[in-house]
C-alpha cells in the first residue's frame, strides 16, 4: 500500500492516490486497485490446484463416494468434489438430488429431464460418474436393463452391487460395456465368497473393496487384495481407528491402524488400473471435509512414490 501526490491539470489541487492491493481469492492473482480504477468483484473459488497426474499414468482414478457427502444434495456433494481436486464420484441411490429438487431422490427411476439436468451439472462442474451403487439389479431381465440403462445414459462404468453374477448379468456386462462389482460389509461378502461367484462368469464381474468394512470385520485388506487380484474392479478406500471393531470409525489416510501405502503398493505390483472412491461413513463438516482433503493428499503423494520406484527400476 503506498500514497503519492499529483497535480490536477484544473489547478494545484493535491489529490490523494490511494493503492490498495486486493488477493482475488481461488486465484493466488494480486489486483491493484486505485482510485482511478474500477472495482474489481473477487473471482469465485477455484479448483484444487491439484496434480493427478502421477497417479493417472498408474492408471488410477481418485473419485468421492457421494455417501460420504450424504447431509448435502448430490448437485452440492459434486461441487464439493470438485472443490477438492477431484473429477470423478460415485453415485449412491437415495441421496437428494439438489437443494431445487430436495424430493427427488438419485436412482435409476429418474425421468430422462431429471437425468439431463444431472449430465449438465456434472458438465459443468467438470466431475464425472464413474461408479454407481450400492444397488440391487433386478432378476428379471427387464428391471435389470433398467439399471444398466441409467448406467449407460449417465456415463456409470461400474454398478456396485450385492447381487450376484449371473448368466444374465453377464450378457448385460458386454452388451452395454459395463461392469458389476461386489461391495462388501462386514457381513457380506467375504473374499472367498466373491471368487466363487464370479468363478466362470465374465471379466467384468468382481469386487468392489471396501478396505474399511474389511478391517471392521477383522479381514486384513492387504492380504486380501492379494486374494482377489484379478477381480478387482473398484475399491472404497479408507482407513480407520480400530482393527475388528465393527464400530470403528474412519479416518485419514496412514493415521490409522490400516496400512493404505502398502495397499496401494500391492495393487501397483498388480497392475491394477481403476477408481478409488474415498468413502467416509462417519464425520461431518468442515472437519470431514479436511480429512477428505488428507486422503486426496497421501493418495497423490504415495502415487507420485510408486511412479517414481517405477522408472527407476
Amino acid at each position: 500500500m503506498g500514497t503519492g501526490k499529483t497535480k490536477s491539470g484544473c489547478g494545484s489541487t493535491i489529490v490523494l492516490c490511494l493503492a490498495a492491493f486486493a488477493l482475488v481469492l481461488g486465484t493466488g492473482t494480486y489486483v491493484a486497485l486505485t482510485a482511478d480504477a474500477p472495482a474489481v468483484k473477487a473471482a469465485p473459488a477455484s479448483k484444487s490446484a491439484r496434480d493427478d497426474s502421477a497417479a493417472e499414468k498408474l492408471g488410477w482414478r481418485l473419485g468421492l463416494q457421494a455417501y460420504t457427502l450424504r447431509s448435502m444434495s448430490f448437485f452440492e456433494a459434486v461441487d464439493k468434489a470438485a472443490a477438492l481436486g477431484l473429477k470423478y464420484v460415485e453415485m449412491y441411490p437415495g441421496q437428494r438430488m439438489s437443494k431445487e429438487n430436495p424430493t427427488v431422490l438419485m436412482n435409476d427411476s429418474m425421468s430422462a429431464e431429471l437425468q439431463e439436468q444431472v449430465r449438465k451439472k456434472l458438465q459443468e462442474a467438470g466431475v464425472k460418474v464413474v461408479c454407481y451403487g450400492v444397488t440391487g439389479i433386478g432378476g428379471k431381465e427387464q428391471d435389470a436393463r433398467k439399471v444398466f440403462d441409467f448406467a449407460k445414459k449417465m456415463g456409470i462404468e461400474t454398478i456396485v452391487t450385492e447381487t450376484p453374477p449371473s448368466d444374465l448379468l453377464d450378457k448385460l456386462c458386454e452388451e452395454y460395456g459395463i461392469n458389476i462389482a461386489l461391495h462388501n460389509h462386514p457381513a457380506t461378502w467375504r473374499p472367498d465368497a466373491v471368487l466363487a461367484a464370479c468363478k466362470g462368469h465374465t471379466k467384468r464381474a468382481g469386487a468392489c473393496a471396501d478396505t474399511g468394512h474389511w478391517m471392521r470385520a477383522g479381514i486384513e485388506p492387504g492380504e486380501t487384495l492379494k486374494k482377489l487380484e484379478g477381480r478387482i474392479i473398484s475399491l472404497h478406500f479408507k482407513d480407520l481407528n480400530e482393527f475388528g471393531n465393527p464400530k470403528a470409525r474412519d479416518v485419514p489416510w496412514g493415521t490409522g491402524k490400516g496400512d493404505p501405502k502398502a495397499w496401494l503398493t500391492e495393487l501397483h505390483r498388480q497392475g491394477f488400473k481403476g477408481v478409488f472412491s474415498i468413502e467416509y461413513e462417519s464425520g461431518s463438516g468442515q472437519e470431514l471435509l479436511d480429512n477428505i482433503a488428507k486422503c486426496v493428499e497421501f493418495f497423490d503423494k504415495t502415487a507420485a512414490e510408486l511412479g517414481a520406484e517405477k522408472k527407476d527400476k
